[in-house]
């Protein structure tokens, strides 16, 4: 993969972000199991939500972007929903056990 810098036509950026967004959903499915294994180790239901944990999970993703030059807002809002829908995820694989 040619880096942004070194792209020279609208074929390499494509190719470059095509190639990002399977690592970014190889990585996201792996978090998921993270989710699962949390599932599996809470023994109880009222366990799945912890906003203090989300609220650091947000602020940890948004320090890293702050590092990283990434717009914060944008991280803030993925993570957001991100947490939300792994919230959901884990109480529905709490629920099947």
């Amino acid at each position: 993969m040619v880096e942004p810098e070194d792209c020279r036509s609208m074929a390499e950026v494509r190719h470059g972000v095509d190639s990002l967004d399977e690592q970014i959903v190889a990585l996201l499915a792996r978090r998921m199991r993270f989710m699962d294994a949390a599932a599996r180790i809470k023994q109880h239901r009222g366990e799945v939500r912890d906003e203090a944990r989300k609220a650091a999970v947000i602020a940890n993703a948004v320090a890293t972007a702050r590092r990283a030059g990434v717009p914060e807002e944008l991280i803030r809002d993925l993570y957001e929903m991100l947490v939300e829908r792994s919230i959901a995820y884990e109480y529905a694989r709490f629920d099947a056990r």
